[in-house]
């Protein structure tokens, strides 16, 4: 391999590990929910902070973690996670449920 291409190979290679330790980085909220039951009334992540919210779904029956002041909606099969990430947020208060389960699994 010619010298130029081992060191575009290694640029490339310090340029993804650089991007994966960034991704890394984000803290990440875990949310399970049961069939009715939610694991916590409450998260907290420092303003301005992008943070992952990972909701597991460990009951029988479909979920649907919502919070509309956050512009978040993930449906989640049973046995199922799933992921994103959300950018920085204003201090503040951000309801969130589960649609299918309302009455039971308010945050």
């Amino acid at each position: 391999m010619a010298p130029w291409r081992r060191a575009a190979a290694a640029a490339l290679l310090l340029a993804g590990s650089a991007l994966a330790a960034h991704a890394d980085e984000v803290p990440t909220i875990r949310v399970e929910l049961n069939d009715g039951v939610i694991n916590t009334k409450r998260i907290e992540v420092p303003a301005g902070q992008r943070f992952r919210v990972e909701v597991v779904n460990k009951g029988k029956t479909p979920a649907e973690f919502e919070s509309l002041p956050l512009g978040l909606e993930l449906v989640v099969a049973p046995g199922v996670t799933r992921t994103r990430v959300l950018p920085g947020k204003s201090a503040g208060t951000y309801p969130f449920f589960d649609e299918f389960h309302m009455s039971t699994t308010q945050g």
